[in-house]
């Protein structure tokens, strides 16, 4: 089988394609034929030895990345009893430390995994479990949003972006979101309630008395951001290198901000499975990649702009 390894922190160029031999799984694990696997910026910022996910690999290199991955189970462990050769499952998996998902075969724990709806193709299913719990935790834990309350997303048509506000609009909210003049009709689509041009327009002269903001950009963009929550609102930053500034100029102005890192959970992952499998979500892939062209992947996605996802398609050996 081929895998996508690196060998010390880098430019893309650092990754490289492998040949070795089919793992086999633990007594709790399955080993999955990989169809398609997402990828996330916590890859690339990784892979260049930066965050906490590096501090965990940088004494065993080589490895391999990618936390999102659905597939076929080909092989169960012997203390596995619900999952079954032949399933369709997609997970969260080796999160932070293992990952693992670039590869034509991956290991997963049982309890990391869920069955993916038959509406959903494999691939597709792939880019949809670390941004999709991002943006379900952010909301409803961290955030506790609510019907009828006002949000405003940045980065609406993005990886994490795009789950958030369709999450938000289900859930009854008035959902704003910013984005380039080329993804208006997108996220209209997805049912954003109003798109504010991020090129053209001040946020602060946009937007005021709001209940939540999402910030999947950080830095300034989260500052400025505080300016528009109302006196009981909450911002919550998903970049990790600029959340304790936000959170302490949130503090400065009587506000609230939280910082979050996510977290595998296969409840969460159920239930927006459900509303893929209810037609109230969609996953949008902008491009997929096949494995050996995962460097062209990373370059793209650290790139910026992409709409949706990427994932890597690993059904095919060219």
């Amino acid at each position: 089988m081929r895998r996508v390894v690196y060998d010390h922190f880098g430019d893309a160029s650092v990754l490289r394609l492998e040949s070795v031999e089919r793992p086999e799984p633990e007594s709790h694990e399955v080993c999955i034929r990989v169809a398609g696997a997402g990828l996330n910026p916590i890859d690339w910022k990784t892979r260049k030895g930066l965050g906490f996910a590096a501090r965990q690999i940088e004494d065993r290199l080589p490895w391999t990345p990618g936390y999102d991955v659905a597939g076929e189970v080909v092989a169960v462990g012997e203390d596995v009893t619900t999952l079954a050769a032949g399933d369709r499952v997609m997970g969260m998996v080796g999160f932070p430390g293992r990952g693992g998902c670039y590869a034509d075969y991956t290991l997963a724990r049982a309890d990391e995994l869920t069955i993916v709806p038959e509406e959903l193709e494999l691939v597709t299913a792939a880019g949809l479990p670390l941004a999709a719990l991002t943006a379900w935790q952010a909301l409803f834990e961290v955030a506790e949003l609510s019907a009828g309350q006002k949000i405003l997303i940045h980065a609406g048509a993005g990886g994490v972006g795009h789950f958030a506000v369709q999450f938000a609009r289900v859930c009854g909210a008035h959902v704003i979101a910013t984005a380039s003049t080329g993804n208006k009709d997108f996220l209209a689509e997805l049912g954003v309630h109003e798109v504010i041009d991020y090129h053209a327009a001040d946020i602060v002269d946009e937007c005021y008395g709001l209940d939540v903001v999402l910030d999947l950009i950080g830095g300034e963009t989260g500052k400025r951001s505080l300016h528009t929550l109302s006196e009981h609102g909450v911002l919550v930053t998903i970049p990790t290198v600029t959340a304790d500034d936000i959170i302490t100029a949130a503090e400065g102005l009587g506000l609230k901000a939280h910082g979050m890192t996510v977290r595998p959970d296969v409840f969460h992952l159920e239930e927006i499975a459900e509303l893929i499998e209810d037609g109230d979500v969609r996953v949008h892939i902008e491009q997929a990649f096949p494995l050996a062209q995962a460097a062209d992947a990373h370059r793209l996605l650290e790139g910026g702009h992409v709409r949706g996802k990427l994932v890597l398609d690993c059904r095919h050996s060219s």
